[in-house]
């Protein structure tokens, strides 16, 4: 049977991040992807205009017919969202698939602050529903908010991003990954293994541009690859040089609206094989 992964984000129109990158590459990794769209926006919100629905109000009746209609999701992945009460939803979506291997991309804030919508009681909910995971996502900064610690420390060793590491799993979740940690002149993206207490750092040189997105693709590839049976570490080396190539190629383009995304679709062959 296809593996089913139940996916909640937003979706924007234009921009390759959340449920528009979700989709194609869940998709091509032979996992169908079911989607639930927390809000609809015209252009994500790094462009200087973009249009917002919020969709709060219908979540609970889109949950309500999954379950009248006897769908049962191997994963439930969560990334961006909004809301005390759209995390309190995912929850119940959770309880209610007890069987299903959870997936959270605790999206909190970047670059040593919490993002400025968010207060301290919205990071205790989404801490709640990070003990409800198997698999959480973080970058260095979420992780720090996550365990109540100075988001705006960087400079770190690896005894000390271990036990952050292990800090997150006593919360709850057996597999963590803290994404896109840079240091030395390279990005990491670091798995932790709370069953071996094995941590393992996969990291690319940093060529310094930034695209949107790229945590949203990175996330969708593991979970998919994890949902079909493969082990954090292939997982998330097989996501980090995704994003690396994707990167590279789009940086030597030179003219694309950092916005718009990295040019993915020039590597979904790749995946394909797997």
């Amino acid at each position: 049977m296809q593996k089913k992964i139940a996916c909640i984000n937003d979706i924007s129109g234009v921009g390759k991040c959340s449920l528009t990158v979700a989709l194609p590459l869940i998709s091509v990794l032979k996992c169908q992807c079911c989607p639930l769209p927390t809000s609809v926006l015209s252009s994500q919100t790094g462009y200087p205009k973009y249009t917002f629905v919020d969709l709060t109000s219908s979540i609970q009746d889109y949950i309500d017919t999954w379950k009248e209609l006897g769908q049962e999701f191997d994963t439930i992945y969560s990334g961006f969202l909004g809301s005390i009460e759209q995390i309190k939803l995912v929850e119940n979506l959770i309880n209610n698939n007890n069987k299903a291997m959870v997936v959270v991309d605790p999206v909190l804030g970047d670059l040593g602050s919490i993002f400025p919508i968010f207060d301290d009681a919205y990071v205790l909910e989404m801490k709640k529903l990070a003990s409800m995971a198997d698999l959480i996502t973080p970058n260095i900064t979420e992780a720090n908010l996550l365990l109540g610690l100075d988001p705006d420390k960087f400079n770190y060793s690896d005894i000390d991003l271990k036990n952050i590491c292990r800090g997150l799993a006593k919360q709850g979740p057996n597999l963590v990954l803290i994404t896109g940690f840079l240091n030395d002149d390279h990005i990491y993206n670091i798995s932790y293994d709370a069953k071996s207490d094995t941590m393992t750092k996969i990291g690319k040189p940093y060529n310094k541009i930034s695209f949107s997105g790229t945590g949203d693709i990175f996330t969708s590839i593991v979970t998919a690859l994890i949902t079909r049976g493969f082990d954090i570490g292939f997982s998330c080396q097989i996501a980090t040089d995704f994003i690396y190539d994707a990167v590279n190629y789009t940086a030597s383009l030179g003219s694309v609206d950092r916005n718009d995304g990295i040019m993915f679709e020039n590597f979904l062959a790749s995946l394909c094989q797997i």
